[in-house]
C-alpha cells in the first residue's frame, strides 16, 4: 500500500555520522510503521526501499561529508510493507570548528508532478543498475542533466516547485 504525507507533514530525523538515527519525529515513527525504540540506533536504510536507486544514495553520501546540502526525493518502505516517497532535505550539523557531528533530514510531501519525471527515470536507472552497476545507474543521471543543461539540485528543486 501506498502512504500518502499530508501537505503539513514533516518528516524530521537526525543520524549520527555513521548514519544511525538519533531522533526521529513522531510522523517518521507513522510513516514507517516503527516505535521510537525500533529505530533509535537502528541504520536510516533500516526504511531504504528496494526499488531506490543506489546511485541516488551515492550521490547524497557523497555530497554531505562535504558539508552541502542535498535535496532528493525518496521512496521509501515502512516496516509493515507500506511504501511512501519524501521530498528530502539533508543537511549536516556542525559544530563551533566546524566538523560534522550528524546529519539532519526534513521531509515532507513531494509534489505529485515531480513524481511523474522521478519515477521513470529511477525506475530506468534501478534497470540500468541491476545489469551494469550503480556506476551505469549514475550515469544515467548525469546524462539527463548534461541534457536538460541542469545541475542534481535545479532539477530537483524545480520540479518540486513546478
Amino acid at each position: 500500500m501506498l502512504k500518502v504525507m499530508k501537505d503539513e507533514d514533516f518528516i524530521v530525523s537526525k543520524t549520527d555520522i555513521r548514519g544511525r538515527i538519533i531522533y526521529c519525529n513522531k510522523i517518521f515513527m507513522d510513516m514507517a510503521d516503527y516505535t521510537e525504540e525500533e529505530l533509535l540506533g537502528k541504520a536510516h536504510s533500516i526504511i531504504r526501499h528496494s526499488d531506490m536507486p543506489k546511485a541516488v544514495f551515492r550521490y547524497l553520501w557523497e555530497m554531505i561529508p562535504k558539508k552541502q546540502e542535498v535535496f532528493a526525493y525518496v521512496l521509501n518502505r515502512g516496516k509493515n510493507g507500506n511504501d511512501y516517497w519524501v521530498y528530502a532535505n539533508i543537511t549536516a550539523t556542525l559544530d563551533e570548528r566546524g566538523n560534522i557531528v550528524d546529519y539532519y533530514s526534513v521531509r515532507r510531501k513531494p509534489n505529485s508532478k515531480a513524481l511523474d519525471v522521478i519515477i521513470p527515470l529511477y525506475k530506468k536507472m534501478l534497470e540500468v543498475e541491476k545489469s551494469s552497476g550503480v556506476d551505469a545507474s549514475f550515469k544515467v543521471l548525469t546524462d539527463i542533466l548534461k541534457e536538460k543543461g541542469v545541475s542534481y539540485d535545479e532539477l530537483i528543486i524545480s520540479l518540486q516547485n513546478q
